[in-house]
């Protein structure tokens, strides 16, 4: 054994000494009084969303359903996209004009690199966090096709922001406990930082998140 690794056990078991013999972890009181329900008026919560979401340097856009359609084509437009990754359900009517659409499913990870970005649907958007997840459901496809592509477009409409955490996972729980239904969490563009903080953006998943709020 290490002398590094037998100092370390040593601390361990010093900082144990006092702890009875018979102690188990229910022993210690637990404050579970945090709030799972939100009180907010519907329009501070959708506010509070865009705000956090906007922290996160993405960029959001708010949109009523019939606009929606031009709306997509003109944030593809915008950034020059030319081959849109999308479920294979995409939804009728989204689909831009004059932009190749490569389906999933069947895609393998090259095919997903080859798009210049993904355009796709929600689950549940969280207010308090400013998160966005995707648990797999109709228009959003699996997994890996909002983690390759350098640009996510992800629509999100207002009914489904919620206030708090615990809201966001009572609705993900049907789709949570289905085999074969992952849940995505994302908060905002991908990005990492070393040790002096230097910040790198699209290591782990989208360069860039744009987002469509849609109203009725």
């Amino acid at each position: 054994m290490s002398e590094a690794r037998e100092r370390m056990l040593e601390r361990i078991r010093s900082a144990l000494r006092d702890v009875p013999a018979g102690e188990t972890p229910e022993d210690v009181p637990i404050d579970r009084s945090y709030r799972t329900a939100d009180d907010m008026p519907a329009a501070g919560r959708l506010e509070l969303f865009i705000e956090r979401v906007r922290d996160y340097k993405a960029v959001v856009r708010r949109v009523n359903r019939a606009d929606l359609p031009a709306a997509i084509a003109e944030a593809c437009s915008s950034r020059g996209i030319r081959r849109l990754v999308v479920p294979a359900d995409l939804p009728d009517g989204w689909a831009p004009p004059g932009v190749t659409l490569i389906r999933d499913p069947g895609l393998t990870n090259d095919d997903l690199e080859q798009g210049d970005g993904v355009l796709t649907a929600s689950a549940v958007g969280i207010a308090q966090t400013g998160t966005i997840a995707l648990d797999s459901g109709p228009g959003e496809g699996r997994r890996a096709i909002s983690l390759i592509p350098d640009y996510h477009l992800c629509v999100i409409r207002e009914d489904q922001v919620v206030g708090l955490v615990p809201e966001a996972v009572a609705r993900l729980h049907e789709s949570a406990s289905r085999p074969g239904r992952p849940i995505t969490f994302i908060s905002g563009p991908s990005a990492t930082s070393d040790i002096e903080l230097h910040r790198v953006e699209g290591v782990h998943g989208p360069r860039t998140l744009e987002v469509l709020v849609v109203g009725a």
